[in-house]
């Protein structure tokens, strides 16, 4: 893999996402309002805040990463910036690492402005260190870049790629815990949730936040979190033809 073609590819997605303020605005912006809501719904309940909080700052950056991803690699896939850039002489590793980079910082630049609000300003209470929650969180970003990118492969429009947010990610976040515990749900449900990646992301931040430390199950989520990504950014370059005459 060449840094210099990596590092040239994310700098080239990030100017472009630099000059659409509006998309910025919601990626940094939203979500700090979104947990502030939360705040104040539970502004009687502060332990039912302190609870949930550190999970939210995972699943902001895992959903909005996923729908960005996919939606700017689906149009430059169709727009055939795509199909130029494999013209040429570039690994298709090197492209989709420029792609994970550009996003990657994206969603750590989100991740740091939600923590610092949901910590410095909301007050926000965990057991576990801070850090590792932001870490977490850039973590979770990039399981949704991965998996952005492979949606990007199935769907053929914008619209479909919108369209596995519903079919796709609302039942993870459903059946990951954050809701009801998975131990009060249905077998099939439980069985189901242990086939999410969304549901080892959730319970990695849940026990960062609850200062559990290095035990096996959290090193399970953190082997699970890595091996899906990795995997879906395999599947996604599988999915980059070379279309050169």
């Amino acid at each position: 893999m060449s840094p210099r073609v990596a590092s040239a590819t994310a700098t080239r997605v990030l100017t472009q996402l630099r000059r659409d303020p509006q998309t910025l605005a919601l990626v940094l912006v939203a979500p700090c309002l979104i947990v502030a809501l939360a705040k104040y719904l539970l502004d009687d309940q502060p332990e039912t805040f302190d609870r949930i909080g550190g999970p939210m700052l995972g699943l902001f950056p895992f959903i909005q990463m996923f729908l960005i991803t996919s939606i700017t690699v689906l149009r430059e896939r169709t727009n055939g910036t795509l199909e130029r850039l494999l013209a040429m002489p570039l690994a298709k590793l090197d492209i989709l690492a420029g792609y994970a980079l550009a996003f990657a910082l994206l969603a750590a630049a989100q991740a740091a402005t939600v923590s610092a609000v949901a910590f410095g300003v909301l007050g926000l209470d965990v057991t576990g260190p801070a850090s590792a929650v932001l870490a977490l969180a850039i973590a979770n970003a990039l399981i949704g870049v991965s998996l952005g990118l492979l949606v990007s492969a199935i769907a053929t429009t914008e619209f479909q790629a919108t369209e596995f947010m519903p079919a796709f990610i609302l039942p993870q976040i459903l059946l990951c815990g954050l809701l009801v515990p998975r131990d009060q749900m249905a077998p099939a449900l439980q069985t189901l949730a242990d086939a999410l990646p969304l549901t080892y992301a959730f319970d990695a931040l849940d026990r960062v936040a609850r200062g559990d430390g290095l035990s096996g199950r959290l090193t399970i989520d953190i082997v699970v979190i890595a091996a899906v990504t990795l995997t879906a950014l395999a599947l996604g370059a599988s999915t980059l033809r070379r279309r050169t005459p």
